[in-house]
């Protein structure tokens, strides 16, 4: 049997492993109307997502027209954390397909990490809920080792190598431009979901494989040997 190329796989967490939208667009619109502001479209807020709750609320005041100040702007994602960490994991789901693709890699040997821009407490308390904690040897977020530090810098791939004992091949799984640009500033592989969030057109994401489904992803890594 040919050895599976990859002995530690990183992945994105919200819009790579689970659907998290669905809880974020009404903590967002929680924030935006406590404010006074208008409401953004379920749909459009997908397209907010990436870079941390922060740089989320920044794109939708952006995309309101409607400047805000830096105290107003706080408040306001003081509120949508408020909202969020009370209702995590009320609708949140991972997507189809995600936690057999985490079995199967686990059956090829394969430690599993989470390298998410989210702060660290919050994706520890959202894959608790959801009971997928226990997969990952390290859950990384986007505040877990300091300012600056955050995708798309490739510092966290390089802590979640480490915390992952520190040799074997490594490989990227995310659905935004933050995650093909700190795989490439780590020089590892990365595969992109078309179904994520993605912050670009999904064509423009700088990856070495597509994949639409996860039923795809182990056969994509294999691809990758070379």
């Amino acid at each position: 049997m040919t050895q599976f190329p990859f002995s530690i796989v990183g992945f994105d967490l919200d819009g790579t492993l689970v659907d998290s939208n669905r809880d974020l667009a009404p903590a967002i619109n929680h924030a935006l109307s406590k404010a006074g502001r208008d409401v953004v479209p379920d749909e459009q807020v997908r397209h907010l997502i990436g870079g941390g709750a922060l740089r989320m609320l920044e794109r939708a005041v952006e995309q309101s027209g409607v400047p805000a100040s830096d105290t107003e702007l706080h408040a306001m994602h003081d509120d949508l954390m408020d909202h969020y960490e009370a209702h995590i994991a009320d609708n949140t789901v991972p997507y189809d397909g995600c936690l057999a693709a985490l079995d199967q890699l686990a059956e090829h040997g394969c430690k599993l990490a989470v390298v998410t821009n989210k702060v660290e407490r919050n994706a520890i308390k959202l894959l608790d809920a959801l009971g997928m904690s226990d997969r990952f040897t390290c859950i990384l977020g986007g505040d877990t080792l300091g300012p600056g530090r955050a995708k798309p810098a490739p510092d966290m791939i390089q802590a979640a190598i480490r915390q992952c004992g520190g040799s074997g091949r490594f490989a990227m799984v995310g659905d935004s431009s933050f995650d093909t640009r700190a795989a490439r500033a780590a020089a590892v592989p990365v595969v992109a979901v078309s179904f994520g969030y993605n912050d670009i057109p999904v064509p423009e994401l700088d990856c070495d494989v597509m994949i639409d489904h996860f039923d795809e992803l182990v056969p994509a890594l294999a691809r990758l040997r070379a």
